[in-house]
């Protein structure tokens, strides 16, 4: 299976001083405006760190999920957050905390399967940068 996704960015300016706009196909971002100061201060904004952040987070809970389920278990739930480290000029870094909660599942199978999707989700594959997680399982 093949997938192509879109997204769209518009930019105006000088890079310390321009604005920007991120636009998705799906609309789910609209012109959502990015600038220096949310990417490097505390502007008002998205910016490239946090939107991969958010892909990254998104696609290891849902790798997680399939491979919990392949192993014959449900996750009541999967809480990821991902920290992206931008530091001079590269993402070094891409940290991933998990919260878990997987009936009848054991520490050994989780953590087996957790490594499974932190090597094998699609933005993992995609990054040339560490990638860690840290995760629990309640």
């Amino acid at each position: 299976m093949k997938i192509a996704r879109k997204a769209s960015a518009h930019w105006a300016g000088s890079g310390k001083d321009g604005k920007g706009s991120l636009t998705t196909d799906s609309t789910v971002l609209n012109k959502t405006q990015y600038s220096f100061n949310t990417r490097f201060e505390d502007g008002v904004g998205t910016n490239p760190e946090e939107l991969v952040a958010a892909a990254h987070a998104g696609c290891f809970a849902m790798q997680l999920a399939f491979n919990i389920q392949q192993a014959g278990f449900t996750a009541d739930t999967l809480d990821v957050q991902c920290t992206i480290t931008l530091q001079d000029g590269a993402i070094t870094s891409s940290a991933l905390k998990l919260d878990a909660a997987v009936p009848g599942l054991d520490k050994a199978k989780f953590d087996e399967l957790v490594d499974h999707a932190e090597h094998n989700c699609p933005i993992s594959k995609l990054f040339n940068a560490e990638i860690s997680v840290e995760s629990t399982l309640a």
